[in-house]
């Protein structure tokens, strides 16, 4: 592979902890991962005929997939493609010259307008901001001593709904009422809506000795990346078990690690803006009742972020199996302050992609 990266004149660099390595050229950014027949070629991914290879400190790639790379940018000096062309270029025989074609008279040409490239979400003007209130119906999420998580999301997603609706925003909720609707489904309505954020609501929990619960309590906001910590991979997939639970086709509470890659160049249009929004949470939840869980920012393969095709995060909005957090999240004054806070984070986030978007003059 370095040599690969030679011969196009790009950089080469490797992530021994995750075990992917990129080269960047001029023209090209191309990404792969050890034991994962897939690449990446400017965030369209490409089949390999044989995952890529870390052999005695090199990392090597089928014959027939170096091609692939080298080919389109010049042919390799000394291999025996290049030798053979030009073998087969000199013993050709020389083609009879092409009868000169008669002249036609020249036709006018028309020159039809280009239509304007549409924008995706992230980069265009923030203006549909599809909530999504987790559980539902027949799934009632976590539970606390006294509510259910499915009821504490929905009044809080309502509140939020005219807050930004005040604001001037266009909203859509995954669900309005208390119905359930399948994980697959909620990124579906987001990109049927073409929403510009996608917000998923929902109140964490744990499972454990009644001393433990009263320790463990606070806020975190998650976004769709490859998870840091055990802790991260049980949030998600206590979410995710919906799905299996009630039995949604193809169903599955964990990513692969060949499905982590081929969502990388998707996740890539999104990711920054992603964190945009994180971060404008963080400043907004500062300073509320609930108080921050560790960092206050982690990363999952939560299912009900998976297809949707703009910025999105899932916000926990405390532990419901926290006596104080859930007496909070059921208060009518504690679930207003929490969508309002949402709210002043969805502004400040409006605000920043309009003056990222004035920098580059649009």
């Amino acid at each position: 592979m370095e040599s690969i990266a030679r011969e196009i004149k790009g950089s080469f660099h490797w992530y021994p902890v995750q075990k992917t390595f990129s080269i960047v050229s001029a023209k090209d950014t191309l990404k792969f991962a050890v034991g994962i027949p897939y690449m990446t070629r400017n965030g369209r991914t490409i089949d390999l005929s044989a995952a890529p290879e870390l052999d005695n400190g090199h990392l090597w790639i089928a014959e027939n997939d170096a091609k692939k790379i080298s080919s389109k940018v010049a042919a390799v000096p000394g291999t025996k493609n290049e030798t053979a062309q030009a073998k087969a270029n000199e013993t050709a025989p020389a083609k009879p010259a092409a009868k000169p074609a008669e002249q036609k008279p020249a036709q006018p040409v028309v020159v039809k307008p280009k239509a304007p490239k549409q924008e995706i979400a992230g980069t265009r003007e923030v203006r549909t901001i599809v909530i999504d209130p987790g559980h539902g119906g027949k799934d009632p999420g976590a539970s606390g001593k006294k509510s259910q998580e499915k009821d504490i999301v929905l009044a809080v997603a309502k509140l939020l709904r005219k807050n930004l609706a005040d604001e001037g925003f266009n909203v859509k909720l995954t669900r309005s009422k208390d119905v359930f609707i399948e994980l697959r489904q909620r990124a579906m309505l987001a990109n049927q809506w073409d929403g510009d954020l996608f917000i998923s609501l929902h109140c964490n929990a744990i499972d454990a000795s009644e001393e433990r619960k009263k320790i463990i309590q606070g806020y975190q906001f998650y976004v769709l990346r490859a998870p840091e910590s055990e802790e991260d991979k049980a949030i998600a997939r206590r979410e995710n078990a919906v799905a299996t639970l009630y039995g949604e086709k193809n169903a599955k509470d964990e990513l692969s690690p060949l499905e982590w890659f081929k969502l990388e160049a998707r996740l890539e249009q999104y990711k920054q803006t992603s964190y945009l929004f994180t971060e404008k949470l963080l400043d907004s939840f500062d300073g509320g009742k609930i108080k921050k869980m560790s960092t206050g920012v982690g990363g999952a393969g939560f299912m009900v972020l998976v297809g949707a095709m703009m910025p999105a995060v899932l916000i926990e909005l405390g532990f419901i199996s926290n006596e104080e957090d859930e007496a909070y999240m059921m208060s009518k004054a504690g679930q207003q302050d929490l969508a309002d806070r949402i709210a002043q984070a969805v502004s400040k986030y409006k605000d920043a992609v309009h003056t990222y978007r004035e920098t580059l003059g649009r």
